[in-house]
């Protein structure tokens, strides 16, 4: 084979062409984004994903609430546990 031969030229071009899809193939297959020709990025629409990202969002905004709650809480148990003064514990003492 020639290195100037027509055939020797389309061999390097189908290596190259053919590099190019296995890339392609393996960044398509770990979820990463993709190249078009002209170098543009097409990302991989997932619309269950992004129904359990919005789940989970949500999920996370509720347990963030009841977390402030809870700190609320401790915060006033703490608060009983550590006064000193009698003026609680005769406040404790009329409740019951």
């Amino acid at each position: 084979m020639s290195w100037g031969s027509p055939t020797f030229v389309i061999a390097i071009i189908m290596i190259c062409m053919g590099g190019w899809m296995i890339n392609n193939w393996i960044r398509a297959r770990h979820g990463y984004p993709i190249e078009d020709d002209n170098g543009n990025l097409i990302e991989r629409k997932d619309p269950a994903a992004d129904r359990k990202i919005e789940l989970l969002t949500n999920e996370n905004e509720g347990l963030n609430d009841k977390i402030g709650h809870l700190e609320e809480r401790i915060a006033v148990l703490e608060r009983i546990a550590t006064d000193k003064s009698s003026r609680l514990s005769d406040e404790i003492e009329n409740l019951r």
